[in-house]
This record gives structure tokens, C-alpha cells and sequence, in this order.
């Protein structure tokens, strides 16, 4: 019955989106909602899939994370060549990435969830993530609004791989490298694992999937970080907080007329919308259970949350908007962010355990 109440105010909301405001946004917000409801019933989680494979040497989340960006990217370089009018996830690389990627990997850990992960397991009704979405969302704000003080610390131009080599080249150099992960990954582990089961191998496929149609849709790969940053940034400029006309990044023309509209006419705020709402489907029938906290572990990972917030936006991206779709449509960039992101994994995790998480 939950299940059936959930659908019907999908319904219900993607009816108005086409009559109120655009056929686009109402199928993509139908798009944000499979996504949700496979990272939800998947349980494909980014974060912990490189905490199983660093601390039980099991390579079944990664295998899944690799599977789905050679899927992603053997569909979304040749559309990209194809049409034009599609735009890739370009990132320039630069202080900001480096340090915004260390940081959003360590931060990661300790909060539990990436971008897309915090947003599903807040659907899932998980009291953590729910505390550290409004978090992430104001550190998303911050990050953006400081983000022309860290691009003045050293940045180059974003690289494009299919402007510099060729759709075809720049696809065998992603596969490669795909490759060259998962066999670093055989070396880590050893023999005599699993590498792949149902749950990661359908969430990947699905994802993949999902993630074409949201290029083809909305004219730009998925993206999660930018939504957040939107929203609170809409919010600061109502109170009368934030002059956006004096901010390098919010007086941009693309980004000033996003705030000067309403939030349902900005596609990555709708998919985030309705990867909320796929996972409190996926909640009606299967509720997350979560571990009860200390006061000291609720402070540590409400500020992990508001840092991961922050970096994410120095990051350009997320493990969604950095890493899957950087790679694949080809910026250089998010292979510059997966080595940075999974260094400060290695620190998360420590300070996870010292945690108690």
C-alpha cells in the first residue's frame, strides 16, 4: 500500500512537471526516479564498494563501478561525437581538483554516502544521511562561491580526450585504463574471489542505462553536486544573504538565469528529485536499517557531510559528476579525480574505524 501511495504521488508530480512546466523535465524526473530506485534496491554504493574492496579485499563493488563506466562511456562517446548540441562533463584540472577530489574521498567514508549515495539513503529514511543533506547542500553553495579563490591557486584548460584523439581513440584509451584498474584490482585481492554478483552486475547495466538517458534528455551528463549548490544558493538569494551579480561563478550567464527561474526548470535538481523519490519507493517495502550513533560520531559525520559538500564542489563533481561522467565523456579530468578520491578513501576509512562507524 506504501509502495502504491508512493507511485501515485510520483504520478501525480510527473503529471504536473508535463502540464506546468515541460515533457523534459517530467521524463527525466521518471529517469531520476529509476535511478534512485536502482541505487536503492541495488544497493550500489560507490562508497562502499571501494570500502569492501580496502578492507575485505572484495572487488565486487569496484567490478560493478568499472562495469558501468565502460558501459557509460562505450554509449555516451560515440552520442557525443554524433550530436553535437550534447555536452560533456569537461572539469579543468587544477589545485581545486586535487584538493577538493583528497578531501570529498576522505570525507565520503566517514558520512556514509557519496552525492548520489546521501541523497538514496535520505529516501531510504537513514537518520545520518537525512541530517547531512542540508549539510552537503550549503557546502555545495560555499564551495561554489569560493571556487574562483581556487582556481586562482593554478589551473589549465579542461581536456577534452575525443577533441585530442578521436571518439574512437579516446574510447580504446578509457577501456584500456578501465582495464589496467580491474587488473590492479586482481592483484590486490588475489585469487579465489567473486568478482561480480547479480546485484552489482543489474545495478550497473541499469545505471548505465539511465545515465545515456539522461544525456540524450537533458542535453548533459548526470550530475548531482550542482542541484545542491542551486538550491541553497536560491535560498541565500531570497533571505537577502548572497549578491550573486559578485560572485564569479553565480553572475555566470547559464548559472544567473537558473537562479532567476524556478528550480523545477533545472534538470539536475529534478533527477535529484526523483532519485529521492525512487528510494522512498524502494523504502516503502524495504526500510534501511542504520546503527544508532554517539553524540561524537553525529558530529563527526554532520561535519564529514558539510566538508563533502564543499569539496565536491572544488572537485567539479562527485563520483557521479566527476568520476562516471567525467570518464565517460571523455575529460581528462575525472581520471585525475578516481586516484586523488580513492587516496583520501584510504585516510576516511581510518578515521571511520577510530569512529567507530
Amino acid at each position: 500500500m506504501k509502495r502504491f501511495s508512493m507511485a501515485a504521488l510520483l504520478a501525480a508530480f510527473f503529471i504536473f512537471l508535463a502540464l506546468q512546466v515541460s515533457i523534459r523535465q517530467a521524463v527525466l524526473l521518471l529517469v531520476g526516479a529509476g535511478m534512485g530506485a536502482t541505487l536503492a534496491s541495488a544497493r550500489f554504493g560507490f562508497t562502499t564498494g571501494w570500502r569492501l574492496l580496502v578492507e575485505q579485499r572484495n572487488p565486487q563493488g569496484v567490478t560493478g563501478q568499472i562495469v558501468l563506466l565502460a558501459g557509460a562511456s562505450v554509449l555516451a562517446l560515440p552520442l557525443l561525437a554524433q550530436f553535437p548540441e550534447l555536452h560533456a562533463a569537461l572539469g579543468p584540472p587544477s589545485i581545486s581538483l586535487l584538493v577538493g577530489a583528497f578531501f570529498f574521498g576522505l570525507t565520503m567514508q566517514i558520512a556514509d554516502g557519496c552525492g548520489s549515495g546521501t541523497l538514496y539513503k535520505a529516501g531510504l529514511g537513514v537518520p545520518l544521511n537525512m541530517a547531512i543533506l542540508p549539510l552537503f547542500t550549503l557546502g555545495s553553495f560555499l564551495g561554489s562561491a569560493h571556487i574562483d579563490r581556487w582556481l586562482a591557486l593554478g589551473q589549465i584548460e579542461p581536456v577534452s580526450l575525443p577533441a585530442e584523439l578521436g571518439t574512437l581513440p579516446a574510447l580504446a584509451f578509457t577501456l584500456g585504463l578501465l582495464g589496467l584498474l580491474l587488473l590492479l584490482v586482481r592483484v590486490w585481492v588475489g585469487t579465489g574471489r567473486t568478482w561480480l554478483d547479480k546485484r552489482w552486475l543489474w545495478g550497473a547495466v541499469a545505471l548505465t542505462l539511465l545515465a545515456t538517458l539522461n544525456l540524450l534528455i537533458a542535453g548533459q551528463p548526470w550530475g548531482v553536486v550542482y542541484g545542491f549548490g542551486l538550491w541553497a544558493a536560491k535560498g541565500a538569494v531570497s533571505l537577502g544573504l548572497f549578491d550573486p551579480s559578485a560572485n564569479m561563478f553565480w553572475s555566470q550567464a547559464g548559472n544567473a538565469e537558473r537562479l532567476g527561474q524556478s528550480v523545477l526548470l533545472d534538470v539536475t535538481s529534478i533527477t535529484n528529485i526523483g532519485i529521492l523519490g525512487g528510494a522512498l519507493w524502494v523504502s516503502a517495502s524495504t526500510p534501511a536499517s542504520a546503527q544508532a550513533l554517539t553524540g561524537r560520531q553525529w558530529l563527526v559525520g554532520l561535519l564529514a557531510g558539510f566538508v563533502m559538500g564543499y569539496s565536491s564542489r572544488l572537485a567539479f563533481g562527485c563520483n557521479i559528476g566527476a568520476m562516471l561522467s567525467g570518464i565517460s565523456t571523455g575529460s581528462l579530468h575525472g581520471w585525475i579525480w578516481v586516484p586523488l578520491a580513492f587516496a583520501g578513501t584510504l585516510v576516511g576509512i581510518r578515521v571511520r574505524r577510530h569512529y567507530q562507524f
